[in-house]
């Protein structure tokens, strides 16, 4: 995959600058964009017009050289790392070795990521190397429209986050109910248990995840709580899985919310309501909508039945209080927001649209699907069954 930097050329230009300069490991998504490395350690990445450079320890170097989306790859005793430490201590060593580094390349003035480390940044000023902040993420929105490659990336983790989400409904539909409380194996089924059936699923099909969401009840009524404790009966359970696929560091996003019993007729209303409000998101989704369009649909359907909004009530602490979706990649939460002020989709931008509705009377309700922005409208990646009860 050979990215189109040429926006970002015109950025610098437009900015007067030599080039865009990173420091970071890969686990920041610009830099394992730019760089195309995969390195635990932070490191540098020079992009100019005329080439991408890399700056990397002597661990990584061979394995930089061949890896790396990069021209060059050099290393620090390329600028005599050892003997600047000497002398100069780690940090200005690092400094002077990246202007030295910056120098070989005719680079006097660059732009970074708003993100950029300060140290780094006031070490390179006072060895007269300008250095200035982005005043717009030019990589992150350059990433927001996926190649070809990309879009299968994502694809592949999504299908990994079916196979755990049939995991995880299976528990609990294989649970029995004893007063009003999941069992599974004679034991209370828990938020924990079923979150570790998703981990090891995940990982089987070479994914992994920090947390995720598997939240009964009131406590589903907050649409980050990830849940714990037993999981009743009669009660919403809300399930989000945002997966990393471990190769290719694409994410993956779906939600879904399931009932073990006889949910009450408010939850089976939202329910409706909200997959009714998932479909008018999606017929809204096409090239040229923008965010705030896909956003608009969803919060007609809840204010049309009496339902709180942010986009009617900014304070509203129930009824639909956070954004329609937002871009999937390199990060799970990234461009394009969609929700108010969300910027116009392009064909090649991956979002979710994830209407929900919340109240700690009541639960919450949740429906998530991933789709990629096509030519004429959009392509839902995922392919999982819409359905409250199981049984």
């Amino acid at each position: 995959m050979e990215p189109d930097f040429s926006a970002l050329d015109d950025y610098l230009d437009a900015v007067d600058a030599d080039g865009y300069l990173v420091d970071a490991a890969s686990d920041d998504s610009t830099q394992r964009y730019l760089s195309g490395f995969d390195a635990p350690d932070p490191f540098t990445t020079l992009y100019t017009p005329e080439g991408t450079y890399l700056l990397v320890s002597g661990l990584e170097y061979g394995r930089a050289k061949k890896e790396a989306r990069a021209d060059e790859v050099r290393r620090g005793s390329d600028f005599d790392m050892r003997g600047k430490m000497q002398e100069y201590g780690r940090y200005e060593a690092s400094a002077r070795a990246c202007a030295e580094f910056l120098d070989e390349y005719d680079v006097e003035s660059v732009v970074t990521p708003r993100r950029f480390p300060l140290g780094s940044a006031d070490d390179l000023r006072a060895l007269d190397v300008d250095v200035t902040v982005e005043e717009r993420d030019v990589v992150t929105e350059i990433r927001a429209v996926k190649e070809d490659e990309e879009v299968e990336h994502v694809r592949e983790a999504q299908k990994a986050n079916e196979r755990s989400m049939h995991a995880a409904e299976d528990l609990i539909a294989d649970a029995e109910v004893e007063d009003g409380v999941l069992h599974y194996e004679g034991e209370p089924l828990t938020s924990e248990r079923v979150k570790e059936e998703i981990e090891v699923t995940l990982l089987r099909e070479g994914c992994a995840l920090d947390e995720t969401i598997v939240a009964c009840g009131a406590n589903a009524a907050d649409p980050h709580d990830r849940g714990s404790g037993p999981l009743e009966a009669d009660e919403p359970i809300i399930i989000d899985i945002f997966p990393k696929n471990k190769s290719t560091k694409y994410h993956a996003d779906m939600t879904r919310t399931f009932c073990k019993g006889e949910p009450s007729e408010t939850v089976r209303e939202w329910y409706d309501l909200t997959h009714e409000a998932l479909n008018a998101a999606l017929d809204a989704v096409e090239p040229g909508a923008t965010g705030e369009d896909v956003h608009d649909a969803v919060c007609d359907i809840y204010q049309e039945a009496g339902l709180p909004t942010l986009r009617d009530d900014p304070t509203a602490e129930t009824g639909f209080i956070h954004s329609t979706g937002h871009g999937v990649g390199l990060d799970v939460h990234e461009l394009p927001h969609v929700s108010t002020n969300g910027e116009e989709l392009e064909a090649g931008h991956i979002i979710t649209i994830e209407p929900g509705l919340y109240d700690p009377d009541v639960g919450g309700v949740r429906i998530e699907d991933i789709v990629v922005v096509t030519d004429d409208g959009y392509e839902n990646l995922t392919d999982y069954e819409i359905e409250l009860v199981v049984e």
